[in-house]
C-alpha cells in the first residue's frame, strides 16, 4: 500500500542523507520525495512516498523517530489529507498538434507557461493520478520532457505537523 510520510527535522547538513541512509540500508523505496525549509528555518518538512504493508511502515516510522534530526513523523495516509504534485512538461506542438495539445492543457486545467514556434511547456499540478492521466491523454510520440516534483501533502482541518 501507498504512503505519505511527512517528516520534520533539523535544517541541518546531513539530515536529509541519515533519512535516505536508513530507507537504503533496509532496502526500502522511495517514490518520491521532496524537501524544503518551513515557516521556522531551523526546521525542514520532508515528504516521503513509500510502499509496504503496515507492518513495514511501523518499523519505517520507528527507525525514522530514533534519528538525531527527527523531531516529528506523521503517516498521512492514515487520515484526511491534501496532497499535490507539480509537473512541468514540453511537448512538441506544430501544425495540427498545436490546438489538440492546447484543448488536452485546458481540459486538465494546466496552464502554457512557455510558448515556442515548434513546443509548448505545460505546467500542471493535481494528484499523481491526474498527472498520469494527463501523460496517458496526449499523444507519447509530443512529449519531449517531462519533470515532477513529488508529493506535497499536508492533513485536513486540526491535524498539524508542528513542534
Amino acid at each position: 500500500m501507498r504512503h505519505i510520510i511527512s517528516i520534520l527535522l533539523e535544517n541541518e547538513s546531513g539530515a536529509l542523507s541519515r533519512v535516505a541512509g536508513l530507507f537504503s540500508a533496509r532496502g526500502y523505496n522511495i517514490e518520491t520525495l521532496t524537501v524544503a525549509p518551513t515557516e521556522d528555518l531551523s526546521l525542514s518538512r520532508l515528504t516521503i512516498v513509500t510502499s509496504g504493508s503496515d507492518e513495514v511502515i511501523e518499523q519505517i516510522t520507528k527507525q525514522l523517530n530514533k534519528l538525531i534530526d527527527v523531531i516529528k513523523v506523521v503517516d498521512l495516509s492514515e487520515a484526511a489529507h491534501i496532497e499535490r504534485e507539480l509537473m512541468l512538461i514540453k511537448v512538441r506542438s506544430t501544425g495540427k498538434d498545436r490546438e489538440e495539445v492546447k484543448r488536452l492543457a485546458d481540459i486538465f486545467r494546466g496552464r502554457i507557461i512557455d510558448v515556442t514556434e515548434s513546443t509548448y511547456v505545460i505546467e500542471l499540478t493535481g494528484t499523481c493520478a491526474k498527472l498520469d492521466a494527463f501523460i496517458q491523454a496526449i499523444d507519447a510520440g509530443l512529449i519531449l520532457e517531462t519533470v515532477r516534483t513529488g508529493v506535497s501533502g499536508i492533513g485536513r482541518g486540526d491535524r498539524i505537523l508542528k513542534v
